[in-house]
């Protein structure tokens, strides 16, 4: 397990309720756009539009199952690029993605692995197929997920956790079970260290199965289903698409139609203004042109 730091939130003991939260929406997934060269995903959803709504997430793009083919020379990906004032959260699900940023961190994350790297002040990273899975191809899947940091955490120093699946407590579900990335399910802690209390969960059903995952009242709960088809709170959500649902309440239950996977965000929202501009999410319009200026004169750093 990766050991805490002072400021990280590891733990909650959030207030339930009995009432269940109420679907406000279910969205379509969108048609693909590449990010780079070796990314194609689905922009689920982004911060220019309900970026209240979904705090303290602000962005996700969803690179659904596809495949590879072999590609010996040239490893797919997208190069260097800056961000400030957030956290990045890259899932991989199939495929392995190579990370390397101006702090010095870097390496490879594959099937069932995590990395949570916090732009904070400001980072330079690129990104990229490996290239041992550049050469044989395969399989690819991922999620990238853009999360906030409050004000008082913006300028934090850049840092990047590399979680393996191993360190990734699964929990059993009936036949189920839940990975449990970040927060706490049924006693067992993710390993993620995050700066304002959530829970991000990978969640599988078989068929026929059915699970109770309180969420906390007052909380942002969002659902990308990945696989299958599931009944959340009584309404069908299939494959692709992405369910919001309301901040009052905490029932939350899921009941598998068909084999489901389901990627489970739920956060204590931040209360702020949100700017944001390509890479930089900040508080004000002033911040954002403060990052931009930082970042074309050299602050962010360079890759080595």
């Amino acid at each position: 397990m990766v050991t805490p730091v002072a400021d990280a939130v590891v733990h909650t003991s959030p207030h339930l309720s009995t009432a269940a939260k109420a679907i406000v929406q279910i969205g379509d997934k969108p048609g693909r756009h590449w990010v780079g060269d070796g990314f194609p995903v689905h922009g689920m959803f982004g911060y220019n539009h309900g970026a209240a709504a979904r705090s303290p997430f602000l962005m996700m793009d969803y690179a659904a199952p596809t495949t590879f083919a072999p590609n010996s020379g040239h490893p797919r990906g997208v190069g260097g690029h800056p961000h400030r004032g957030f956290e990045t959260v890259t899932i991989v699900y199939d495929g392995e993605v190579e990370h390397r940023d101006s702090t010095g961190a870097g390496g490879v994350i594959g099937k069932g692995d995590v990395q949570w790297m916090t732009a904070g002040a400001g980072v330079i990273h690129e990104e990229f197929h490996s290239e041992a899975y550049s050469r044989r191809g395969g399989p690819f899947e991922m999620v990238q997920l853009w999360v906030n940091l409050p004000a008082k955490d913006k300028m934090t120093p850049a840092r990047y956790q590399s979680i393996t699946a191993r360190q990734i407590p699964v929990v059993g579900l009936g036949q189920g079970v839940v990975r449990v990335i970040a927060g706490e399910f049924d006693g067992h802690t993710g390993p993620a260290q995050t700066h304002t209390p959530m829970n991000v969960w990978d969640v599988r059903l078989p068929a026929g199965q059915t699970a109770s995952l309180l969420q906390p009242d007052g909380w942002t709960t969002l659902l990308l289903v990945q696989a299958g088809s599931v009944q959340v709170n009584g309404q069908e959500v299939t494959e692709g698409r992405l369910v919001t649902l309301s901040r009052e309440g905490s029932g939350l239950t899921l009941e598998a139609a068909a084999d489901a996977r389901v990627l489970l965000m739920a956060g204590e929202p931040i209360d702020e203004p949100v700017a944001g501009y390509g890479p930089f999410v900040m508080n004000t319009r002033e911040e954002i042109q403060q990052a931009i200026l930082d970042f074309n004169s050299g602050r962010f750093g360079g890759m080595h």
